[in-house]
C-alpha cells in the first residue's frame, strides 16, 4: 500500500509512525511545505526568553533522522498544489519543478494558519510577524534583537499572545496587549481570566481590552485602535488566533463545515473514502455537548495520528471526541481549563450550576504553599460535569488533569469526593481541593447550600440583601472590604445571632468559602433567609476591587 502524508509535525509524524511500526512493507511519504517535519511549535515562544536557549532543541526530529530509524521517505520543503481524488494523485512542487505523485490512501494533515486581519497599512509594515513555525521565530528573533526594538504590542490575549508577552517582558521589553473580548484568556470565564490579567499587570504589562487594532500608520509603528487610542511599537505580533488550512481539501472537493473545518467521520475518514484528516484542520465532536468544533492543539494531534493509522490499516479506533484542555503560564500564574466554560454553557442553554472553591496546593501547614482558586460547572440534577478552570503558582496543572479524566471519564460531582489522590505534606492535602469541589458541588447540589455568583452580589444587595463578613476584624483591615457590610466573626456567630434582624435576607461571606459555609449553615438552621457568595471576597478582589474598600 502507497500512502501519502501531507503534513508532518504532531499529527502527520505521528500517523507515519506508527503507519511503519503497524505496517513494514508499506510505502510511506510524507510531504511538509516548510523546512521542518517535526518541531515543537509550542515552545517556539519559551526561545524568545531565552528560557528555550538553544534553538535547535525545538526540532524534534530531522527528515534524515525520520528516514533511518522508520524508512519514511520524509520530503521537507515540499508544497502539495493539488489533490486529484478521482486519479488518486496529488501535484507537488519543490525548488521550482512540478511533479505527480499517486496514492492508495492519502492523509491530510495541513494544520492551521495564523489569522491576519485586511488591516490598513498592515500588508507594506516591517516590522508585524504572526509566530507559528521555526521561521517566523527567526525572523521574530532578529527584530527583538535590533538596539531600536523598545516596545511591543501582542495584538490578541489568548494562549499564544500571553505566552509571547512574559517572553518578551523578560527580554526588557515594555509590552501592550491589545484584546477584543471583555477580558483577556477568552477560553477562561471572567473572574477566572481576571487573576491573570492582574498578573500580566504586577509585571508591568499594558492590557487594552475590548478594542482592537483597526489600522497602522508610520510603517508599522503606530497602531489605531478602534476607541482612537494610538499604541507606538517597535515589533507587532499578530496573535488573534488561528483558522484550518483547508484550502487544499476546499479545491479537492471534500466537505468542509463549521468555520471551514474539514468533515471527517469517526475513523477520520473525509468525504472521499481513500482521504483521511486529522490535527488542528478537521472538525471534531466536543465531547460535552456532542456538537463538531475545532480545537487545535499538539495533544489531540498527537493522539489523532496515531487513531487515523490503526483505522487506515484496518485497525477499529473511533475518535470519542476531545474537550479542548489547554494551560498557559503567565509569570509566576499558571492558568488552565477543560471542557466548557460557563460562557459556554450558557451558549448551549443547558442547566448548570457554578461553584469555586479555594486550597492550597499542599498541606497548608507545610511551607511554602500557593493557593489555587478551582472553579466547576456542572448540571445539579445529573451531576454531569461540564467543565472546570483553574488559577494559581503551583499544583494547577495536577488538578485540571484530574478533572478532565473525571470528564473524559463520565464521572459525576459525586465521584470526585471518591478520588484517591496521593497526599503527603509536600505534594497535596488529605482533602484534595478537587475532592473539595466535589463536597462543595454535592451541598448546592442536594440543597444544603444555596450561592450567589459574584456577578449577581451588586444586584442582590440593591434588592435590599444585607452582606454579612464573617471574617476576623483583622482580617478586614489588612486584606479589604465590602462597603457597607455587616461583619460578626464565625466563631462569635452563634452567640450573636441576636444582633441579626429575621427579617433581613442576608448574603454571607469570609475570604475563601469555606467559613461562609459554615455561618450559612448555622444561620438557615436558626431560620434566617441567607445565601453564601460563592468565591467569597478573594474572588470578588480579583474581578472588581474598585467595589471594595481596600487601605
Amino acid at each position: 500500500m502507497k500512502i501519502i502524508i501531507i503534513g508532518g509535525v504532531a499529527g502527520g509524524m505521528s500517523a507515519a509512525t506508527r503507519l511503519r511500526r503497524l505496517d513494514e512493507q508499506a510505502e510511506i511519504t510524507v510531504y511538509e511545505k516548510g523546512p521542518y517535519v517535526s518541531f515543537a511549535n509550542c515552545g517556539l515562544p519559551f526561545h524568545l526568553s531565552g528560557e528555550i536557549a538553544d534553538r535547535d532543541d525545538l526540532i524534534v526530529q530531522t527528515a534524515a533522522k525520520l528516514r533511518q530509524r522508520f524508512n519514511l521517505n520524509v520530503q521537507p520543503n515540499h508544497e502539495v498544489l493539488a489533490i486529484h481524488p478521482t486519479e488518486k494523485t496529488v501535484d507537488v512542487r519543490h525548488a521550482g519543478e512540478i511533479v505527480t505523485d499517486h496514492y492508495d490512501r492519502l492523509i491530510l494533515v495541513p494544520g492551521s494558519r495564523p489569522i491576519v486581519p485586511e488591516l490598513p497599512g498592515l500588508a507594506t509594515a516591517q516590522s508585524i510577524f504572526t509566530l507559528h513555525t521555526i521561521p517566523d521565530l527567526d525572523r521574530i528573533m532578529t527584530a527583538v534583537n535590533e538596539a531600536t526594538t523598545k516596545r511591543a504590542l501582542l495584538v490578541g490575549g489568548g494562549f499564544i499572545g500571553l505566552e509571547v508577552a512574559e517572553s518578551l517582558v523578560q527580554r526588557g521589553l515594555d509590552v501592550t496587549i491589545v484584546e477584543r473580548a471583555p477580558h483577556l484568556l477568552p477560553p477562561l470565564d471572567e473572574e477566572m481570566a481576571a487573576m491573570v490579567q492582574n498578573e500580566l499587570t504586577r509585571h508591568g504589562v499594558h492590557i487594552l481590552n475590548n478594542r482592537a487594532v483597526k489600522a497602522f500608520t508610520a510603517d508599522g509603528q503606530v497602531a489605531v485602535l478602534t476607541d482612537g487610542t494610538q499604541v507606538a511599537t517597535d515589533l507587532t505580533i499578530l496573535a488573534v488566533g488561528v483558522q484550518p488550512a483547508s484550502g487544499l481539501a476546499k479545491a479537492a472537493g471534500l466537505d468542509l463545515g463549521w468555520h471551514d473545518g474539514i468533515v471527517v467521520d469517526q475513523h477520520y475518514q473525509t468525504s472521499d473514502p481513500n482521504i483521511y484528516a486529522v490535527g488542528d484542520a478537521i472538525l471534531v465532536r466536543q465531547q460535552v455537548t456532542g456538537h463538531p468544533t475545532l480545537i487545535p492543539l499538539a495533544s489531540p494531534a498527537n493522539r489523532q495520528g496515531r487513531q487515523v493509522a490503526d483505522n487506515v490499516m484496518g485497525i477499529d479506533h473511533p475518535n470519542r471526541g476531545s474537550l479542548g484542555t489547554a494551560i498557559v503560564r503567565t509569570f509566576e500564574l499558571t492558568a488552565a481549563t477543560t471542557g466548557l466554560s460557563e460562557h459556554q454553557v450558557q451558549q448551549e442553554q443547558l442547566a448548570y450550576q457554578v461553584v469555586h472553591v479555594r486550597g492550597q496546593n499542599h498541606a497548608s501547614y507545610f511551607p511554602n504553599g500557593t493557593p489555587i482558586t478551582l472553579k466547576l460547572v456542572f448540571n445539579p440534577q445529573t451531576g454531569k460535569i461540564y467543565g472546570a478552570q483553574g488559577v494559581g503558582a503551583q499544583g494547577v496543572d495536577k488538578r485540571i488533569d484530574v478533572l478532565a479524566t473525571a470528564i473524559k471519564g463520565g464521572l459525576t460531582i459525586d465521584d470526585l469526593p471518591e478520588l484517591e489522590l496521593t497526599y503527603a505534606p509536600p505534594f497535596g492535602s488529605a482533602k484534595d481541593p478537587v475532592n473539595m469541589l466535589g463536597y462543595a458541588a454535592e451541598n448546592l447540589a442536594m440543597g444544603l447550600s444555596k450561592s450567589i455568583q459574584w456577578h449577581e452580589l451588586p444586584a442582590a444587595l440593591a434588592a435590599g440583601k444585607q452582606l454579612l463578613d464573617v471574617r476576623n476584624p483583622d482580617e478586614l483591615r489588612t486584606d479589604g472590604r465590602f462597603p457597607d457590610s455587616l461583619n460578626l466573626p464565625l466563631d462569635q456567630l452563634r452567640d450573636r445571632l441576636d444582633e441579626l434582624d429575621p427579617q433581613q435576607p442576608y448574603v454571607v461571606s469570609c475570604f475563601s468559602g469555606q467559613r461562609s459555609y459554615i455561618a450559612e449553615r448555622i444561620l438557615r438552621q436558626n431560620g434566617f433567609d441567607v445565601v453564601n457568595l460563592d468565591g467569597a471576597f478573594s474572588l470578588y478582589r480579583e474581578v472588581r476591587p474598585q467595589d471594595l474598600i481596600i487601605d
